[in-house]
């Protein structure tokens, strides 16, 4: 109870006017320290921790989803702020169809609702450019679901600074799958659909659970990232979010430094 109090207490605190626009100045600030140095141009996050988090805040199970939402809008703000031009989310997995009707209908009624709110005028993928992408098995989704991601994709087809891709339902195994038989059927080259065109710099799980969860395997190449963050989804923000960027940021400018090293030392 006490850690329900709690948890109100500061989103009640970060609500007044005069927190709200200091956290925004702060926020600004960091994020304007980002850019002075390298970005990732394509980042993917395992939202992991929506229940644990409910159940630890005394929560319904869904109420811990509609939190995890919120944390994603935080954090694609940040990312588009920052200069990530593609960030991919598994929003949802195949496997997941296993859990409770009423989880799995609350997951999809909620995707739906959010994305299209996300897609409308003024709102965040407009602001930045955001195209939203939908991967993965499509079949498997509710007709009044699917009705719904193709009207978010159908309002942001024409955003051209930035693409999110979620993919939902959707495991590595089953695209893997799926892009084999169509490549049998077109006599054509294999592709990397979710990744929008090649891999990605870094991949985010939350939670502190270490495993891949059959998300984006055949994405992953010798310089990606991958990242176990002890951090519920639902808690994750920008102050857990930049000091990974930051380090990432380092180990880049020493690797540029680096091959600089090495050139010299081969013209020598």
């Amino acid at each position: 109870m006490s850690s329900t109090y709690g948890t109100h207490l500061r989103r009640w605190l970060l609500g007044l006017p005069p927190v709200e626009w200091a956290v925004q100045q702060i926020r600004g600030l960091l994020i304007s320290t980002l850019k002075c140095g390298p970005i990732p141009q394509h980042i993917a996050f395992v939202m992991d921790g929506n229940r644990r988090y409910a159940r630890q805040n005394s929560l319904e199970t869904v109420e811990g989803h509609h939190m995890g939402f919120e944390a994603l809008a935080r954090i694609l703000e940040v990312c588009y702020k920052s200069g990530v031009r593609v960030v991919t989310i598994y929003a949802f997995s195949i496997e997941n169809f296993k859990r409770s009707r009423y989880e799995v209908d609350g997951l999809m009624d909620m995707a739906k609702t959010r994305l299209v709110q996300m897609s409308q005028h003024g709102e965040l993928f407009e602001r930045y450019g955001a195209r939203v992408r939908i991967l993965g098995d499509l079949s498997l989704v509710r007709e009044d679901v699917m009705e719904q991601l193709d009207r978010a994709a159908e309002m942001t087809k024409h955003h051209d600074r930035a693409v999110l891709n979620v993919c939902f339902p959707y495991t590595s195994r089953d695209e893997i799958t799926r892009s084999i038989r169509e490549t049998v059927r077109e006599y054509s080259t294999p592709s990397q659909r979710a990744a929008g065109r090649g891999g990605f710099s870094e991949s985010h799980r939350t939670s502190g659970v270490y495993r891949l969860s059959d998300f984006m395997l055949w994405q992953c190449h010798e310089d990606t990232e991958i990242r176990f963050v002890d951090v519920l989804w639902p808690q994750f923000s920008l102050t857990t979010f930049m000091p990974i960027l930051l380090e990432w940021q380092w180990r880049q400018r020493r690797k540029a430094s680096d091959e600089s090293r090495q050139g010299v030392l081969k013209v020598q």
